[in-house]
């Protein structure tokens, strides 16, 4: 599984709990925040890119997110 494999998971996803964004809106260097997500979103957005790629990551590991590339790489990691 690529790098873009996964941004093109997480980005359907974004779209799916924010759907009144545009595709362009997601970029690897913007933050969920920034989108207008909340903390309810955020969860729903990781946790259904988890399950849509077949993961599991302990919740401690998303300490390290700050951005959506911090998220794809996160999840790289335990492809």
């Amino acid at each position: 599984m690529t790098d873009t494999e996964i941004f093109e998971t997480v980005k359907q996803n974004v779209l799916k709990v924010l759907p009144d964004l545009r595709p362009g809106d997601v970029t690897t260097e913007g933050t969920l925040t920034d989108l207008g997500a909340n903390s309810v979103d955020r969860a729903d957005v990781v946790t259904m890119s988890m399950e849509d790629l077949g993961l599991t990551v302990p919740v401690s590991e998303f300490q390290e997110v700050h951005d959506i590339r911090s998220l794809v790489n996160l999840l790289a990691r335990h492809a």
